[in-house]
């Protein structure tokens, strides 16, 4: 019982930090896209 309980939430929490890593590095490359771009190609 304890065990499946722990190995869930250790699932659940790499689950969390990899979408966590994710975002961070989507939200980086929108940055780095907005800034490289001049604001013709944008529109």
């Amino acid at each position: 019982m304890w065990k499946k309980l722990l190995v869930v939430a250790g699932a659940a929490t790499v689950a969390v930090v990899v979408a966590k890593k994710v975002k961070a590095m989507n939200d980086e490359r929108t940055l780095w896209h907005e800034a490289t771009t001049s604001a013709e190609e944008i529109r």
